[in-house]
């Protein structure tokens, strides 16, 4: 029962309650109320994301966070394509480029530059981040690049074969990167002296409650996220800023549980940690989401954007690079921390002044 008593079972529950009594929509006190238990239930997901990660070990921990936003993610991206038709034809691909960009620059960019300012050098293992880059830049180029130059459908668009292929490999990739993770190479994913021993220190029991409180943590933020959209809408629009940057503020705010535990464990000295959530979150947004909003396209028959403009190829081009430079040593310092977080604000920059 005390478990069931914490701040951190609490927030969330109450946060639900409110969100189904509707409340949220009737005036800007409930909207704030809203923010806060939104935040407080963003904290509550780290929370007991640690605790199954102490149950559970390493790589384990950070993959069932990983998933489970990625998951939640992904049903509400499938629900407002719905709901949208073909004015949601582009909703996919801008929110998963919003993801990948915010991850790869503004979650390892903090962890990297936090760490570093801290403990000046931090070191993780350099073949996790190699077998993950790897994985993430297949993807991206198949997803991302490729159905801007295809012919075989005018426009940005893969045709139903291409796109059959596509989201197959997406899986192939993913499949084999968990398993390289999971098993064949799972000490490269290990933060250094870390062994099973380690995995009881928290009672079964205990790991049950969060799991629970996780899911349903993760869910009412993106729940929160996608209500309190219109009153981020009317102040970006407000202030003569473009619609877009309302799809990369509700990103950051569901990708804040994972950027949060990222950065803590950084700041604990444990950077692998922080790789295999920030890499492995990236992995899962792209290689998930494509096969499962792919099916959703092509059972409504809807035209599904996954091509980017050329301004975004190069950016994330750029993101990409940057990253596996700052990786390839295993050893990381402030300035690639600093580097990437600059390349951050010049894809908001860019947003706001195109």
């Amino acid at each position: 029962m005390r478990l069931l008593l914490q701040w951190t079972t609490i927030t969330p529950i109450l946060a639900w309650a409110l969100f189904f009594t509707g409340l949220v929509y009737d005036s800007s006190i409930f909207q704030v109320v809203a923010s806060v238990l939104l935040i407080g239930s963003v904290m509550s997901a780290v929370h007991h994301s640690e605790v199954i990660a102490h149950r559970v070990g390493e790589p384990y921990g950070t993959i069932i966070l990983a998933v489970a936003i990625t998951v939640i993610e992904v049903s509400i991206i499938i629900s407002l394509m719905v709901a949208g038709g073909d004015e949601a034809a582009s909703l996919a691909r801008d929110t998963i480029f919003s993801a990948i960009m915010l991850i790869l620059n503004g979650i390892v960019g903090l962890c990297l530059f936090l760490g570093g300012l801290k403990f000046r050098e931090q070191i993780f293992t350099k073949h996790s981040a190699t077998i993950a880059l790897v994985s993430l830049i297949a993807i991206v180029i198949l997803t991302m690049v490729f159905p801007t130059f295809t012919t075989s459908v005018s426009g940005p668009y893969y045709s139903t074969p291409q796109l059959i292929f596509v989201s197959v490999a997406c899986l192939v990739i993913y499949s084999f990167f968990l398993l390289a993770q999971t098993r064949r190479h799972r000490e490269y994913f290990l933060p250094e002296g870390a062994d099973d021993a380690q995995t009881m220190a928290v009672s079964g029991k205990k790991m049950a409650v969060s799991l629970v409180f996780l899911l349903l943590s993760l869910g009412i933020v993106v729940l929160m996220a996608k209500t309190l959209s219109p009153t981020i809408e009317k102040i970006v629009i407000s202030n003569n800023l473009p619609k877009t940057l309302v799809g990369v503020i509700i990103a950051a705010v569901i990708l804040l549980p994972e950027g949060i535990a990222a950065i803590n464990a950084a700041k604990k000295n444990k950077l692998q940690t922080s790789v295999n959530l920030a890499l492995g979150s990236a992995l899962a947004s792209i290689g998930l989401t494509i096969p499962c909003v792919s099916i959703v396209s092509s059972l409504y028959d809807m035209n599904m954007i996954l091509g980017l403009d050329i301004k975004s190829m190069i950016l994330l081009g750029l993101s990409v690079f940057t990253v596996m430079l700052s990786l390839a040593s295993g050893r990381t310092n402030i300035v690639y921390g600093a580097v990437l977080l600059v390349n951050l604000a010049a894809f908001i920059f860019l947003i706001i002044h195109p």
